[in-house]
């Protein structure tokens, strides 16, 4: 009889056989360090062993002995070079990886920024060329490179991330495994050399690796993880005939970039929850068309629109003066059952309040069994 990881290997392998698109399995982990590299090629290894045609895409060790110990006897895509600035850099291979075609690809650093004039500008968008191909990949990311969640780390840590990686990418994975580690092992590996170089060690502790801060992180990543295996059950068992619940969410911004942002990213992750299509609708009046609001501002608004749609949401622009009617029309058409908003002194509230119908607006949601939230 085969042993368990020989098993693993087999239903890694058998899972969605007959699919033309390769299969995708992300590594979480709340922070840098806590094994998610190490992981992976201890599975390449086990694949390998049980003759599975496993190659290494990239790899990022961080000058770690103990992963660079494992890349041995694993075989390397050689990576491209590109000179940038200067310097000489080295990137995913995709064209590499297409032409070898192996079975299963090991792709590191899933929220990397490739350096301008890639074809992707994303590491997640050359992993979905690749899975495109029919090859499976197996990748990791940390918890604070989710993009729905950015603003909930940056509370924790203080420091905006900027390489984030949209929410459908995790909800398109057939296997979300989260590498955990309670905060005591994590600052112990740390001191001892294992995650960073020691002239270095001090400093982290001061920052990002205090215990108060891993343990909110570590949070985030099992409810991440727990929602996606949710999700998968739900999909799986309870949804199998309709691709989505009968739930759907509509997110209503204006131009205020921050608070837009906010919406964006709060909707997507109950949209995330309940498995549900969700629509962003914008409503131009007259006073933030094209010729009356900055150039700043209409950026950050097409930043917005594209974050949107990164995010799995179906964009909807409308120019009205009578934002409340626009979106009543517009919950109506799309069958929304859950309407989005900011805060009450956000201007988008304060001109349905002007218009005279947000009463009609109210009675209307009501009569409809359409909810209403209001967002911090």
């Amino acid at each position: 009889m085969p042993d368990d990881k020989e098993k693993r290997v087999q239903q890694f392998l058998d899972l969605n056989r007959n699919e033309e698109r390769g299969r995708l399995k992300i590594y979480i982990g709340m922070s840098a360090g806590v094994g998610k590299s190490y992981r992976m090629l201890q599975e390449a290894h086990n694949l390998l062993n049980n003759g599975v045609n496993v190659k290494i895409g990239y790899i990022e060790t961080h000058g770690r002995k103990e992963t660079e110990a494992l890349i041995e006897g694993l075989p390397l895509i050689p990576r491209r070079e590109v000179f940038y600035k200067g310097k000489k850099l080295d990137e995913l291979d995709v064209q590499a990886i297409l032409l070898l075609h192996p079975t299963i690809v090991v792709i590191d650093e899933l929220a990397h920024t490739n350096i301008p004039g890639s074809k992707n500008q994303k590491r997640w968008q050359d992993v979905l060329d690749v899975l495109d191909a029919g090859i499976d990949v197996i990748t990791a990311v940390n918890i604070q490179h989710i993009e729905s969640i950015n603003e909930d780390v940056k509370e924790i840590t203080g420091v905006e991330v900027q390489e984030r990686v949209p929410d459908k990418v995790l909800q398109m994975a057939d296997e979300v495994v989260n590498i955990d580690l309670t905060a005591d092992e994590l600052i112990t590996r740390l001191k001892e050399g294992k995650i960073y170089d020691h002239s270095k060690i001090q400093q982290a502790l001061q920052n990002f690796f205090q215990a108060e801060k891993i343990l909110q992180l570590r949070e985030l990543a099992l409810k991440e993880v727990a929602g996606q295996v949710e999700r998968k059950v739900d999909y799986q068992i309870t949804a199998r005939q309709t691709p989505f619940r009968h739930d759907k969410f509509l997110a209503c911004i204006s131009s205020n970039h921050e608070i837009a942002q906010r919406i964006i990213r709060k909707t997507a992750r109950l949209a995330s929850y309940y498995n549900s299509q969700w629509y962003v609708l914008y409503v131009q009046t007259s006073k933030e068309s094209t010729d009356k609001i900055e150039l700043a501002a209409q950026r950050h608004l097409i930043n917005n629109f594209k974050n949107a749609t990164e995010l799995g949401a179906e964009l909807i622009r409308i120019k009205e003066e009578n934002v409340a009617k626009a979106i009543i029309e517009t919950a109506k058409e799309k069958g929304i059952t859950t309407i989005c908003i900011g805060k009450p002194h956000l201007s988008l509230f304060q001109i349905m309040l002007r218009t005279g119908i947000f009463n009609q607006l109210l009675k209307t949601l009501s009569k409809n069994n359409i909810d209403i939230i209001i967002l911090s």
